[in-house]
């Protein structure tokens, strides 16, 4: 029997997450169970548990391969790309309802909120990296209030739909005093 390589159990496990990850914005966390998603997936209830134990894990699996947008600095310019980017996510993958769903599931599972919490921790050191000359506890509150401001942009989006960025935009470069 031939072995299967590391890029189609990858490829397989990308299948899981990608199905999953679209049904969750849909339908929420509570409304999908793994039925919903063996059937989004195309795959078997075996090929799934081959790899996630269950739901936990595998929306466990899609905050782990969140990925940071941030701009290498903080100017006007790249600032609203970074916005225009977490809006193109929301109209093209349902990228804010998904977070939305993230937050209220994190609210009621610890697990799931010390895994929040943690992306949140390295999201705000990677702001505060971004604000070179300022005291370490000024750049750290500025980095609360950018990221608490971006992720109220994409509560936003998640409820009202596209938005311009423009004045998301110009409240965060006056946070930062850019």
């Amino acid at each position: 029997m031939p072995r299967v390589t590391q890029a189609h159990l990858d490829a397989r496990r990308r299948q899981i997450l990608d199905a999953a990850r679209a049904r969750f914005a849909t339908h929420g966390f509570a409304r999908t169970s793994m039925t919903d998603i063996v059937e989004a997936s195309g795959l078997s209830v075996g090929a799934i548990y081959r790899y996630f134990k269950g739901k936990d894990e595998i929306v466990a699996a899609i905050c782990d391969q969140a990925g940071q947008a941030l701009p290498a600095e903080l100017t006007a310019e790249s600032v609203h790309a970074f916005l225009q980017h977490v809006r193109t996510l929301a109209r093209e993958e349902d990228h804010a309802r998904l977070v939305a769903q993230i937050y209220a599931e994190a609210a009621v599972s610890p697990p799931l909120a010390a895994l929040v919490d943690r992306q949140l921790d390295d999201l705000r050191g990677a702001v505060a990296a971004l604000l070179p000359g300022r005291e370490p506890a000024e750049a750290a509150r500025i980095a609360e209030a950018f990221v608490a401001l971006c992720h109220g942009y994409t509560q936003q989006l998640a409820v009202r739909g596209d938005l311009d960025p423009a004045p998301f935009t110009a409240a965060l470069l006056a946070i930062t005093g850019s």
